[in-house]
């Protein structure tokens, strides 16, 4: 078996933490190098949920996208819900690693197995790193459909494309505009809009989008936006980095066992339906 520093430069190798923006938190958040790995578990937050998941498959090691600690702490006791989760992956002999901002700019990456999820063929980058001398690296991508389709049909093949979450998926723009070149971002997307409207995209598929942000990428181009969950537009990627860890572990003999969290870790739980309309009805206070 291989010891957790093995697995660790193959992670690092895959996703380098210095392809990470400055205010990232990446790589080996706990865990003795020097101890053996047999089982991986992949998954989007490096939640309690996920970590008592991790127990009952008896992995060594839980590599998330997100930060457990993205910001200075000053405790991890385990009466506090991050310090709860230090201690339970201590406990279990458990280490953890964060593969963030590095896997966005990866090739492939986050947005390459967003793309990949909805059925688009990747040409590029959206935003390509100024430090990749082939130009494949960078955040988000820009791909084609096979063949253009109604906005309305592509929400459609993004909600089917991508795990359900409460949200759903929703779309702004003429339901019955066509579709063919798309931008894609896993996660908050909303600071691209200018890569987005200088790309000529027809649509652009992300997450969180805020209400000011996205009136104003609609007033300002004929783009139609497709918003979905963040924890969806990111999972996909898990399987991605499972299946280039289970090509190391191959090449070398490891024989590890791997398994995607399939536990729904994003935040929003349940979604009402909404009937009121306002109408254009005038009052009068006489």
């Amino acid at each position: 078996m291989p010891k957790l520093s093995d697995v660790r430069r193959a992670l690092d190798e895959l996703y380098p933490p210095a392809w990470a923006e400055s205010w990232d938190a990446v790589g080996l958040v706990c865990g003795d190098p020097e101890d053996e790995v047999s089982r991986v578990l992949f998954a989007v937050d490096p939640l309690q949920a996920v970590v008592d998941e991790a127990v009952a498959f008896g992995a060594q090691l839980v590599v998330t996208h997100h930060p457990l600690y993205l910001r200075g702490t000053t405790t991890v006791a385990a009466d506090t819900f991050k310090g709860k989760v230090v201690h339970t992956l201590v406990r279990h002999g458990i280490g953890l690693m964060v593969a963030h901002t590095n896997a966005d700019v990866a090739d492939p990456g986050v947005s390459d197995a967003l793309a990949e999820a909805v059925g688009l063929r990747v040409t590029g980058p959206l935003v390509p790193d100024p430090t990749d001398p082939t130009g494949r690296r960078g955040t988000g991508r820009i791909g084609e459909l096979p063949a253009p389709e109604p906005l309305a049909a592509f929400a459609a093949r993004v909600a089917a494309g991508l795990p359900a979450t409460a949200q759903g998926v929703r779309a702004a723009g003429d339901p019955d505009r066509p579709v063919r070149r798309v931008a894609v971002c896993g996660g908050s997307g909303d600071s691209f809009f200018a890569e987005v409207r200088a790309a000529g995209v027809d649509a652009y598929v992300t997450a969180d989008l805020r209400h000011h942000p996205a009136s104003e990428a609609r007033e300002n181009a004929d783009i139609a936006l497709v918003d979905a969950a963040h924890w969806a537009t990111e999972w996909p990627w898990l399987r991605s980095a499972e299946s280039a860890l289970l090509a190391v572990s191959e090449k070398h003999g490891w024989g590890l066992g791997t398994r995607v969290s399939t536990h729904v870790t994003d935040p929003w739980t349940a979604h009402a339906p909404m009937t009121f309309a306002p109408t254009t009805a005038s009052r009068s206070s006489n």
